[in-house]
């Protein structure tokens, strides 16, 4: 099987319900995203932090994956498809994808503050987190997620991926976050690339077949395009 290499941001799960930063004019559900999407914003309250990110797994719990996320699991009958994300919800696991790495972390779990950064899973049933909510070790636990001025662990991985892939899909991302925004640089050279996106993405590629369209129109126009090539 071909390898299928897709990376998926905002724009993916938009269509779910899952509120994104880029449309929403520089505030993410009406907070400033350096109040809480950074290190700083953590360290000035913590408790605020907790509870975005409690709010935003309560809206995850309402939402479902949508028929471009089914569309994506639907092609791991033709492709061996390999999903990297910068969306922190479980969408695409939800959709039934069988491989998925998040480059951005994950909403419904968190993590120590300790040295040893001790990931925990939540549950749908007790999925808030608080201050004074702490792992065996006696940390506070915050979310499991790489807030911006911090390292991104999983994007060598990412990039191992990348490289291997036969065909590159890009969906719902505006290509300026690094260093997600660099994978497209380690495809093989000639390797076709499909851009997913209603808006206008640069990438600087030239072999890009552009489809501007959301994720789940352009997802069955793409479909119909990749398992009719894998016939």
């Amino acid at each position: 099987m071909k390898k299928l290499v897709v990376l998926t941001g905002a724009g993916m799960s938009a269509e779910s319900g899952i509120s994104t930063f880029r449309d929403a004019g520089g505030l993410w559900e009406q907070h400033r995203v350096e109040d809480v999407a950074t290190p700083q914003g953590w360290s000035r309250n913590p408790a605020l932090v907790l509870d975005f990110y409690n709010q935003r797994r309560k809206q995850l719990l309402e939402c479902k994956p949508n028929a471009g996320h089914l569309a994506l699991a639907e092609l791991e009958k033709s492709y061996e498809v390999r999903i990297i994300t910068q969306n922190v919800d479980n969408l695409h696991e939800q959709a039934g994808s069988s491989h998925v790495l998040h480059l951005h972390g994950e909403l419904m779990k968190v993590r120590s503050t300790s040295p040893s950064e001790e990931v925990f899973e939540l549950d749908t049933d007790n999925y808030e987190t608080h201050l004074g909510d702490k792992c065996p070790k006696g940390f506070q636990l915050r979310p499991h997620i790489v807030w911006f001025g911090e390292a991104v662990p999983e994007i060598e991985n990412a990039i191992r991926l990348t490289e291997k892939a036969d065909i590159l899909v890009i969906i719902g991302t505006s290509m300026q976050v690094y260093p997600a925004a660099s994978l497209i640089n380690y495809i093989k050279p000639n390797t076709p690339v499909y851009l997913i996106d209603p808006h206008e993405v640069n990438v600087f590629s030239s072999n890009v077949t552009v489809i501007k369209k959301g994720a789940s129109v352009g997802m069955k126009e793409l479909s119909s395009i990749l398992i009719n090539a894998s016939v």
